[in-house]
Order: structure tokens, then sequence, then C-alpha cells
């Protein structure tokens, strides 16, 4: 199958700005559709590695990423993004293009994709079992994410939304570019230097943004479920030792239920699916300053039985 990497530049503006772009992520496709170059840079920088859908093939998702056509598109030049052809949200400077469509697509699976019961948080990999990592912004978790999936060898699921199957509790792959904000980036881009970065956008309503490529062996296992076996919900402290807390199963479940987008919508079966979800899984409290011992501690859950 052609992936985006196979493209030159030039192709995949063109294809962009032209019919679309049928553009794989896991198990959802997304129509896109843009001329500005700055999307185009984004996804050929970020999505090398993902496959290209036959271009009269279905597409879950329809996005076009376009400049208003007011007097704005020279005075303080936007961009707008359109869902289903209709502008739903407000417009951004046109430098926040290519994060604008990250956020777009987290929102179209966030509010359409209801077969699932979605949590607001990452999930990794390892040995067949699934760490869950919600945190609010700020936490940290994305900068832990990174780190796990760039050095320690786990494989990112996702870093924002956590897709868990209503059928068997099984947690579905969603393989995107980790979204860092202001200090973090500088902290990822010396401890992982050979990563892929976008170049930094300031000013946008999360501060300074940046993301960081998907590992390809992520995006290649995008196909193959994994069972939750913690929830851990991570805090960088600065100069704080590193601590694991238990948590009881209704806390757990608590928190959980907080950090769900559909689980009211869903009823009994999200009930139903976190409350299995959180029987199975190890619910843990963890705060950290130094990423290596961070690392070590998630191996070593790893490695336990």
């Amino acid at each position: 199958m052609l992936t985006v990497g196979q493209l030159s530049r030039e192709e995949l503006g063109r294809q962009l700005a032209g019919a679309g772009l049928r553009l794989g992520t896991g198990r959802f496709t997304t129509c896109l559709r843009s001329a500005i170059p700055s999307v185009a840079d984004g996804i050929h920088l970020l999505y090398a590695d993902y496959p290209l859908r036959p271009a009269d093939g279905f597409a879950d998702f329809h996005l076009q990423l376009t400049r208003p056509r007011t007097l704005r598109r020279w005075l303080g030049p936007q961009v707008t993004l359109l869902y289903d052809g209709r502008s739903l949200f407000k417009p951004l400077p046109l430098d926040q293009a290519f994060p604008m469509f990250e956020w777009g697509l987290n929102w179209c699976v966030s509010s359409r994709a209801n077969r699932y019961l979605i949590v607001h948080a990452a999930v990794i990999e390892k040995g067949g079992r699934a760490a869950i990592l919600p945190a609010p912004p700020g936490s940290g978790k994305s900068t832990l994410c990174a780190a796990l999936v760039g050095r320690a060898g786990w494989r990112l699921l996702s870093d924002e939304l956590t897709l868990l199957r209503l059928e068997d509790g099984q947690l579905v792959p969603l393989p995107r570019p980790i979204s860092l904000k202001n200090g973090s980036i500088d902290v990822i881009r010396a401890y992982l230097p050979d990563s892929v970065m976008s170049h930094p956008v300031t000013d946008t309503v999360k501060g300074t943004v940046a993301h960081v490529r998907a590992p390809a062996a992520s995006v290649a296992r995008a196909a193959e479920t994994a069972r939750p076996a913690w929830v851990v919900f991570p805090r960088y402290e600065a100069g704080a030792p590193l601590q694991a807390v238990p948590l009881a199963k209704a806390e757990t479940f608590m928190q959980l239920a907080g950090n769900c987008f559909n689980y009211s919508l869903l009823g009994a079966d999200g009930f139903t699916a976190l409350a299995g979800l959180v029987e199975q899984s190890a619910g843990l409290r963890f705060s950290y300053s130094v990423l290596d011992e961070a690392l070590a501690y998630f191996d070593a859950l790893a490695a336990s039985r």
C-alpha cells in the first residue's frame, strides 16, 4: 500500500490542494484537503509512515483547511477548519494551520467514534500489556509518553485518546504525532535528539506547541490491539523523588470516568466497559522529576507479572 512518504513534497501538495488525501490513522480514514503549504509540510514531515487509502474509498472524516475569503486574507491571515464542508470552529492565525488539523482530528474522533469508550489519556504498550496515562494539561504526560516510546521501547497506541472497544475491553491503537507544549519541547529535543519534531508554533491557546513523529514501528502495528494492565496518573514535580502510590479500584474508576469524553453518552455500556477496564488494571498515582528514573520504573512494571 502506498504511504505518504512515497510521495514527493510537490506531489503531496498537489494532491492536498486538489481532490485531497485519504490518510489512514489506525481504524480511521480522513479525507484531508488544503492548499496551505504548512499543512503539506506537516503531513510530509510527521505522517511519512502512514498509509494512503484509495482516492475513491470511504472516509470517516472529511476535513478542509482553508483561508477565509475576507480582508483578513491579507491583514492578519487566518485559517479555517471545515468539517463536512461546515465551519464549526473559530478561525486561527495562519501559522497555526497544522496544529489546527491535529486538534480538529482529535475532535472528530472524540465526538464521533462512539463505538468505543474514549478516555482523554495517552496509552502505551509493552509485552502485550498497556498502560493508560490520563492527566490534565501541564502534568508532563506527553513528555513521559514521548520518552517511553522514543527511548524505552514502548509502543505508542495514542498520545491523546484511549479507545476502549466495548465488546471485549481491548485497547484500539490510534498512533499519531505526540503533541508537546512549552518547556516540554526543549526537554524532549535534548532527551531524544534523533526524534523528528515539527517547528514550534507560538502563541496558540495552549502556548507554544510542537509535534513529534510517532515511531514507524507503532504505525506499522496500528491494527494490533492491546490488553489494559495499568492506569497511571502521572505528574511531573520538579526536584521531587519518584513516587508511585497504589489506588483503590473505586478511586481509579472515578478518576477515569472524569477523563472520559462519552461515558455518560454510552450509558450502561460505558459503565460496564469502564468497570471491566478498572477490574483488570492496577491503578497508580505517579510523580516524577527525572525521566531516566521514570523510564526505569515503567520498565520494571513491564517486567512484572
